[in-house]
């Protein structure tokens, strides 16, 4: 029996809300896997390096492998395959 799938996408989801969002009027069920982060605001500059810092940390993705580029943040879709693209989950 292999281990359950790991939803990652939900995680990355509750942390923006949690980190970027809290205090807004937005639910998970408005963060779609395709909504724009980048482009709404949701995500600015500085809050994408906080955000490749948590995934460094709670994924275990070496900053080094990590493509910093806005394709790679631009949808809670495009950063679930960010991170298993670059590790085993």
């Amino acid at each position: 029996m292999s281990a359950p799938t790991r939803d990652i996408a939900g995680e990355i989801r509750a942390h923006l809300l949690d980190t970027y969002l809290k205090g807004e009027d937005v639910t998970a069920e408005d963060l779609t896997g395709d909504y724009e982060l980048i482009e709404s605001g949701v995500v600015d500059s500085l809050g994408l390096v906080k955000l490749i810092q948590y995934i460094a940390n709670t994924y275990g993705v070496p900053v080094d492998d990590i493509e910093i580029g806005p394709d790679n943040f631009r949808t809670i879709d495009a950063i679930t395959r960010t991170i298993r693209d670059n590790t085993s989950l």
